[in-house]
């Protein structure tokens, strides 16, 4: 687990490790999520990346509409 600073512009820096692991480019977009003070980066990918990625889900175990209420 890597450790980083707050700059006094609100700054981090993501660890070269941790860029290299999930193949970080400078420019990309990361999203930011915060849930119950846990903060999450998520690198945004293109669309077209992402074509195909549930193939294969089993929808059988899915609520119906009605009980997600």
């Amino acid at each position: 687990m890597d450790t980083v600073v707050v700059s006094s512009k609100y700054q981090i820096v993501i660890p070269q490790n941790v860029r290299e692991r999930i193949d970080l480019k400078p420019g990309q977009k990361v999203v930011v999520i915060e849930k119950d003070g846990v903060i999450h980066l998520v690198p945004q990918k293109p669309i077209k990346e992402m074509r195909g990625f549930a193939k294969g889900i089993d929808t059988s175990q899915l609520r119906d509409e009605e009980d997600r209420f």
